[in-house]
């Protein structure tokens, strides 16, 4: 093995840690998964824009049941590209491709990194493709190396690798339960694919499978990128500082809120008032002592009303990083076509960035893994973008393209 895989997973581990806690911070207030997440988030204003965002991504990349991608032989010697592209096209339509890359837009908006797992089905069934959204918390990489790492059992690491042979102590361990959970890591550098159980011991001995792929299976495309990072930043990202601000905002004005309806009280001390029997509720009836001043309402401090004037400039800003102000619009009936394509041109002076990005990241290496497939089966005759067809994408997005440079 010409790698130090164990070396390189452990550094592109720790190049990944910062991002761990950006994106939980993210996923906390877009995509929240537990109780107490969900117990204190306030303002829905960033998951509402992020969902809209993220549909917005799908119609515009991938509309499903439409033609977005097209094949145009480079000569006359090439192979048949039309037949090629119907292909390719009736696999993705009968393949889980649609439901499972909206999941990937989401992670998209969301994390900035989003992960597409391209597999190849057993023969016999209804697509060549099967597709699963990797969480990007379980992706680790490095300029030429992927590492995904899960949770799996004793009784599937048998069933799945039956020719290794486990250490001794992760074979008493196997044996005495299969439940027992390991983690498996799956490696991909270059070409060459390895896959052990990440636990104590001798390092080869741990290695369930190894091979080779033509073609990457990891479709990992990025929002956008800066200089000498490998992860890419995706707008709740930027966002997030507003986000923040926004929740902790909507959250004191319900806390001033509560204090409005239900008032702060004093009372004298005179022995004969019991708090605790005290209930503020409409019609109550309050005994005092004769003379007493008994409850009185306690003057609450400054009005909170400057509040919606912070909070309508974070949501506003918030929706405007989101692209929400411009997807509306785009839908009024009551715009003319000159105010459409206006309006598709300046989404679009924000968009060109990521649509390059994603047009080099995911839709061309999606192309050319499933072409693989397709040939490797018999199914289509050898075929590659490199030299014997150029991709023609045809997108909504990249016909807004079209309109606009031909408007320049």
């Amino acid at each position: 093995m010409k790698y130090d895989l164990k070396q390189m997973y452990t550094r592109a581990i720790n190049m990944r840690e910062p991002w761990i806690r950006r994106w939980t911070d993210a996923r906390r207030f877009v995509m929240p998964t537990t109780d107490e997440e969900l117990a204190t988030l306030y303002d829905a204003t960033a998951s509402d824009a992020a969902d809209g965002l993220a549909a917005c991504m799908y119609s515009l990349l991938t509309p499903p049941e439409s033609l977005w991608l097209n094949l145009v032989p480079e000569s006359v010697d090439s192979p048949d590209a039309e037949f090629a592209t119907s292909v390719l096209r009736a696999n993705l339509n009968d393949s889980n491709f649609y439901t499972t890359v909206h999941q990937c837009y989401m992670d998209l908006v969301t994390l900035g990194t989003a992960c597409l797992f391209m597999a190849e089905s057993p023969i016999g069934g209804a697509s060549a493709f099967t597709f699963t959204a990797i969480p990007v918390t379980d992706i680790a990489i490095l300029p030429n190396a992927i590492f995904h790492t899960t949770t799996i059992t004793a009784g599937e690491i048998a069933r799945r690798y039956p020719e290794w042979t486990p250490p001794r102590g992760i074979a008493e361990k196997m044996k005495q339960d299969s439940e027992y959970q390991m983690r498996l890591v799956q490696s991909l550098v270059d070409t060459e694919f390895t896959a052990w159980i990440d636990t104590d011991g001798d390092f080869e001995n741990n290695i369930v499978s190894t091979g080779t792929f033509e073609t990457n299976p990891y479709l990992i495309f990025r929002w956008s990128v800066a200089s000498g990072e490998l992860y890419g930043r995706g707008p709740i990202l930027r966002a997030l500082p507003d986000i923040k601000t926004a929740n902790k905002v909507v959250e004191l004005v319900l806390k001033n809120a509560t204090i409005a309806v239900s008032g702060i009280w004093q009372a004298d001390d005179d022995g004969v008032i019991n708090l605790g029997n005290i209930n503020l509720t409409p019609g109550a009836i309050i005994p005092k002592a004769v003379g007493s001043s008994g409850l009185t309402p306690l003057a609450s401090g400054a009005n909170f009303d400057v509040s919606q004037i912070i909070l309508k400039d974070l949501r506003e800003r918030i929706r405007h990083t989101l692209l929400a102000d411009r997807i509306g619009l785009l839908s009024d009936k009551e715009m003319t076509a000159t105010e459409i394509l206006a309006r598709n041109a300046d989404m679009l002076r924000i968009l060109g960035a990521t649509y390059g990005r994603l047009l080099h990241e995911f839709i061309r290496p999606l192309c050319d893994r499933g072409l693989q497939i397709l040939s490797r089966r018999g199914v289509i005759e050898k075929i590659s973008l490199h030299g014997d067809a150029e991709l023609k994408y045809i997108a909504p997005i990249a016909q807004m393209v079209a309109e606009n440079n031909t408007l320049i």
